[in-house]
């Protein structure tokens, strides 16, 4: 379980395919309080450490994981936003994220205003009905507040703060971002779509 609040910006330093996906992520975290099999949502995505450095560790990637993510795009240099997963105790500073990943969304736009920048993303048809103004969304492991939607379209703002801390400060059109739903409006759904007993 994790809260979308990024506090690393990770790099992919090799990438190999072993059957399945095998990635090294160079981090500043001191790997020396991260066991084996520890879950590190890399980009949104839960992923288990297999092994560890003095500033790296790596993780094995399904098939699965990769076609329903944007990790096929991952290439040696990428950024990626980090996040360890919630310890019993900490603060919830974002909202809860599972990190599983429920689609890809495109970045159709960015625009600046003031010193934010306002990016427009087109979600799957399929998930576009769980994003409400003012509803929580993570994208690429990042806890945002949706402002605004349009049909399957919808819009968050980055401040200066999260565009430093993030990968969000390069944010680029056509960008394909890790979506992951909120978990309640996945549930308040559902129990709209249930036939009264």
């Amino acid at each position: 379980m994790f809260t979308g609040i990024i506090t690393d910006i990770g790099t992919i330093v090799s990438l190999e395919q072993q059957g399945d996906l095998r990635a090294r992520i160079a981090t500043s975290y001191d790997t020396s309080g991260i066991d084996m099999g520890a879950s590190i949502a890399s980009d949104g995505v839960c992923l288990t450490v297999v092994d560890l450095g003095e500033d790296w560790y790596d993780v094995q990637i399904s098939a699965e994981t990769v076609s329903k993510t944007n990790l096929a795009t991952w290439d040696v240099g990428t950024k990626v936003n980090l996040e360890r997963a919630l310890r019993v105790g900490d603060e919830l500073g974002g909202h809860i994220v599972s990190g599983h990943v429920d689609g890809v969304a495109e970045v159709i736009a960015v625009s600046d205003e003031g010193d934010s920048t306002r990016v427009t993303l087109r979600a799957p048809r399929t998930l576009a009905r769980f994003i409400a103004p003012k509803g929580s969304v993570a994208l690429n492991g990042t806890s945002l507040t949706v402002n605004e939607v349009d049909g399957v379209d919808f819009g968050v703002n980055f401040i200066p703060h999260t565009k430093e801390v993030t990968t969000w400060g390069g944010v680029a059109v056509g960008d394909r971002v890790n979506l992951e739903i909120d978990t309640l409006a996945r549930y308040v759904a559902r129990l709209g779509d249930m036939p009264a007993l």
